[in-house]
């Protein structure tokens, strides 16, 4: 259950982090595509640290989860910039933000289990 939270929290801090920024970007700048990147690589971290503060990863996992959101959250943008003609690309491309979020935990996972 937790897995599927965490998945679903970074859906959501992405999405929504896009979505403000590329809003913002629009009315400040008039460049929506760079402010929705800069709002989801800024929300996507915080949504380690929450998922941190409610128990769903380990305080020392935030880092790779942290990462690995972004990443997800940057191939994300790329295949909806891709696939602007349909609805359902940039809607499943979400998806990704959650996958790369939980690969990045589960290798910082594996990364301090290496250590010991």
């Amino acid at each position: 259950m937790r897995g599927f939270l965490l998945f679903f929290l970074f859906i959501v801090a992405g999405g929504f982090g896009g979505l403000a920024g590329s809003v913002a970007g629009a009315t400040l700048f008039r460049m929506p595509l760079a402010g929705g990147l800069v709002g989801g690589l800024i929300t996507t971290p915080f949504a380690a640290v929450l998922a941190a503060r409610f128990g769903w990863i380990d305080k020392a996992d935030v880092r790779g989860a942290a990462i690995g959101g972004g990443l997800g959250f940057l191939a994300a943008t790329a295949v909806a910039v891709n696939t602007l003609s349909s609805p359902v690309g940039p809607f499943l491309s979400t998806l990704l933000i959650g996958a790369g979020a939980m690969a990045g935990a589960r290798l910082q996972v594996r990364a301090r289990s290496r250590e010991r």
